[in-house]
């Protein structure tokens, strides 16, 4: 790896941390930076969400106060977490690269679809806890389909578990995003057991972007401040759509 690869994998993972912190969507880039670098798209999908893990616990902590609330649900939401993750990355390392890769276009497509919806999937704020109208099995099993997409290829995950809990959960806006980080850590924490018994993360990719992600979190606060969401928003949606075009048309 010369010493330009190092600096540009870098500058990507700086990049995702500061997209994550202010609008989300990390994940666009890192997984980007990687498959056109030549990474085959299963080692950087799978590299990719061990580069995004830092961020999830760091997110978690940040509402570990309110998660102590409801450990009750919480254990059960992870437990069919670890359940769809587990069958999810599992299918991905059935694949080989040329097929996953002819789905990239349609899952970056069906992600960037669903990055751009997020602020019309956003959980509306609720002043008490009432209770949903799907049943309390419904929460479990939408969250177990989730967790497979997001052990699958995980782009946009966040903004589709928010729906989805918001749908089938009851709670504060603050509470459902507090079990979406939770949710989050073990869904990948599955992801990334199983994608490194398979041998199919690229360590060196890790060591490179990961200090990036991490310094770009940190940053992120201060671009927050100064740079509006909604055109890191469209940034995200361009790269997404871009990457989408490159597999459709590279192949």
């Amino acid at each position: 790896m010369s010493i330009l690869t190092v600096l540009l994998l870098f500058a990507a993972g700086f990049l995702s941390g500061v997209v994550n912190a202010v609008a989300g969507g990390g994940t666009f880039i890192t997984f980007g930076a990687m498959t056109l670098g030549g990474v085959p798209p299963i080692s950087a999908n799978a590299t990719s969400s061990l580069t995004q893990f830092p961020g999830y616990v760091t997110s978690t902590l940040a509402y570990w106060s309110d998660i102590k609330t409801m450990w009750r649900k919480a254990l059960l939401l992870m437990a069919v977490s670890v359940l769809g993750a587990l069958g999810g990355s599992l299918i991905l390392l059935s694949l080989d690269n040329p097929s996953f890769r002819a789905l990239v276009p349609w899952l970056l497509i069906a992600a960037t679809a669903l990055f751009a919806a997020g602020p019309w999937l956003k959980p509306k704020p609720r002043e008490t806890d009432t209770v949903t109208p799907l049943g309390r099995m419904a929460g479990p099993f939408i969250q177990f389909l989730t967790s497979i997409y997001g052990g699958f290829f995980g782009a946009g995950l966040g903004i589709m578990m928010l729906a989805t809990l918001g749908i089938a959960e009851k709670g504060s806006y603050h509470r459902l995003n507090a079990l979406k980080n939770l949710l989050s850590i073990v869904i990948a924490a599955v992801a990334i057991v199983i994608f490194t018994m398979g041998g199919v993360v690229s360590w060196i990719h890790v060591l490179v972007m990961v200090p990036g992600v991490a310094l770009g979190g940190y940053m992120g606060v201060w671009t927050a401040k100064r740079l509006p969401q909604s055109v890191m928003r469209l940034f995200v949606i361009f790269v997404g759509l871009s990457l989408a075009f490159y597999y459709f048309t590279v192949g």
